[in-house]
């Protein structure tokens, strides 16, 4: 059976790999290009997520597919059902590192922490403090109660924060998607964590964020094409809301000149929330020999991903 895996990956898999496995290493787009075709397992996640598509793409035997991450916007879902292969997620990997992100970026806005790290460039001795909104007794509304979501609903428990969930089947304490958009007002914090899906594309548009109090703001963790960045950048010139994290763009990377790198009260973090911790490879390795193991065995499969929801 030939897989083909991340060299980066090589010390964590290598030992504990069943006899029969005939893994290949890639270390370079063009070298998971080639090794491709005729694989039937494969971890092909590339730095540029076309690279990781295009991969996919070439092999046309693969039967299992995995990835470290949550996110699946960047595989080619419908060709993957097609050809009968299976894929499964990173969910729960990235799921602390990206909440605590999520409430980094919260605290970063309600005390105006860029500008501490400005007046520190300066060498200037504020007088006051520039942001005095506090956490505490606020109300957050949670978009995508997942893995993610549910670890920052835990987090901003610690901080008094409310909060609400929105997710598909609803349930005691949350929202479903029909149900969201009516209450945006009652909100001082809108926390975007919902998959992308043709269904989520610009989930966050100018109708939203008109509905949304004036002094709130919009997180956005989960991709860059939930939100439309237009319409954002529009809310945040003429302050129809405070401010807003973005560890998401769409493009990422976002490039120079872009208006949103200067907009006012706007945060970005580059999308490296996932990768702010020590033992995301680990973790990754471990399942997925976890899930190699149940495939050999014809057992189901821990976080595999319904290819026509996308999650």
């Amino acid at each position: 059976m030939i897989l083909v895996l991340p060299a980066l990956a090589r010390p964590l898999l290598e030992p504990h790999l069943p006899p029969g496995a005939e893994p290949r290493w890639f270390a370079t787009a063009d070298e998971a290009y080639a090794m491709a075709p005729g694989a039937e397992v494969g971890w092909l996640d590339m730095q540029v997520p076309a690279n990781t598509g295009r991969a996919i793409g070439l092999g046309t035997d693969l039967k299992l597919v995995t990835t470290i991450y949550a996110g699946t916007d960047a595989f080619p879902l419908a060709e993957m059902k097609a050809r009968g292969t299976r894929l499964t997620n990173g969910v729960g990997i990235n799921a602390n590192a990206v909440a605590e992100y999520a409430v980094m970026g919260m605290l970063a806005l309600a005390k105006d922490f860029p500008a501490i790290v400005r007046a520190q460039d300066r060498g200037e001795w504020l007088r006051d403090a520039p942001g005095k909104v506090e956490l505490q007794d606020t109300a957050a509304l949670i978009i995508g109660y997942g893995a993610i979501g549910r670890r920052i609903d835990a987090l901003l428990d610690g901080f008094g924060v409310r909060v609400t969930g929105v997710r598909r089947s609803g349930g005691e304490g949350t929202l479903r998607p029909d149900q969201w958009r009516a209450v945006l007002g009652d909100y001082d914090w809108v926390i975007v964590a919902a998959p992308a899906t043709p269904e989520t594309a610009h989930l966050i548009g100018a109708a939203e964020l008109a509905a949304m109090k004036r002094s709130a703001y919009l997180v956005n963790i989960a991709r860059g094409s939930l939100v439309d960045q237009d319409a954002l950048l529009a809310a945040l010139r003429d302050g129809t809301i405070a401010g807003a994290h973005l560890d998401v763009t769409d493009p990422e990377p976002l490039p120079p000149g872009h208006p949103l790198w200067s907009a006012p009260n706007c945060v970005i973090t580059m999308h490296v929330s996932g990768r702010a911790q020590t033992r995301m490879f680990q973790k990754a390795a471990a399942l997925f020999l976890e899930n190699f193991g149940r495939y050999r065995r014809g057992e189901p499969l821990v976080n595999e991903v319904d290819l026509d929801l996308g999650y």
